[in-house]
């Protein structure tokens, strides 16, 4: 992936765009309205229409008979998932004066969304050689015992006693966001961790081709742990607002999700196909 697509280009367009509305946001201290409303519909479009290409193209890649074709269909599917739940968010902004609905019907969409992110990296694993390496080395099996326990710990201090406070569930909050605000950075973190160890232990794929793609599933990955700790955060402590800093760490991190996924869009070349034939299949 040495030259980005023309998805790839439209999406950093596009996203570009949503950061200039979110500049002015923060320069005039919009913190409620409309324009807050729109930046998070604006945003959300990224993964629907880019996870509906990812789903559409991963039919290059075999579709649902290969392992790579799932992989990008899955994780593709998550993104629409995602992108389907920031607009009945943004329903109930506009239609319903609800500025935070949350929990709500919105959660339908996004709660499911990791599930299928976790999944898609899981079929990465098998395309990309890391189930392979997994089984012949020693220390790929340390890898993969350890790499979970050093991200729990912050995760855990975060979400618990940063957060809450060392209370799961405060004094006027229901259980319902309580599980929420605990599941959606778990969530993240479990397919954060997956994608690492698939990164960590993939051979060069495609000579090294679409390493970067991979790359940036990874780090959209990250900054989604970030992002949904945060949003957990503002929401308990009653300091969130569309178009914060945390809503600009959810637009980043889909952004990077969804070029990530769109590096599959295009089909590779002749070359690439016959070196790389067993590996998809």
């Amino acid at each position: 992936m040495n030259k980005i697509n023309i998805y790839q280009k439209i999406i950093v367009a596009y996203f570009a765009a949503t950061c200039v509305l979110w500049m002015y946001l923060l320069l005039t201290d919009h913190k409620s309205g409309n324009l807050n409303y729109y930046y998070s519909f604006f945003f959300g479009l990224t993964p629907l229409i880019g996870g509906l290409i990812g789903m559409f193209k991963a039919s290059i890649w075999g579709g649902l008979k290969s392992a790579l074709g799932k992989a990008v269909f899955f994780v593709s599917f998550g993104l629409v998932l995602w992108g389907l739940g920031e607009t009945v968010w943004s329903y109930y902004n506009f239609f319903r004066d609800v500025p935070a609905p949350y929990p709500s019907l919105a959660d339908i969409g996004f709660a499911p969304s990791i599930f299928f992110w976790i999944l898609g990296t899981a079929f990465l694993s098998i395309a990309t050689g890391a189930m392979f390496a997994l089984k012949k080395s020693h220390w790929a099996k340390v890898f993969v015992i350890l790499a979970p326990l050093v991200l729990l710990v912050p995760s855990y201090y975060l979400q618990v006693h940063v957060a809450r406070s060392g209370v799961l569930i405060p004094d006027g909050e229901t259980t319902l966001k309580a599980i929420l605000d605990i599941a959606y950075p778990f969530g993240d973190f479990l397919a954060l961790t997956f994608a690492a160890v698939v990164y960590a232990l993939s051979y060069r794929y495609f000579g090294g081709l679409y390493r970067k793609a991979v790359t940036f599933i990874l780090a959209g990955l990250a900054v989604m742990y970030a992002a949904d700790s945060i949003f957990s955060y503002s929401t308990t402590r009653g300091t969130y607002y569309n178009g914060d800093w945390g809503d600009l760490l959810l637009s980043l991190g889909l952004f990077l999700l969804t070029f990530g996924i769109l590096g599959f869009a295009t089909k590779p070349s002749i070359a690439a196909s016959k070196t790389t034939q067993g590996n998809i299949q």
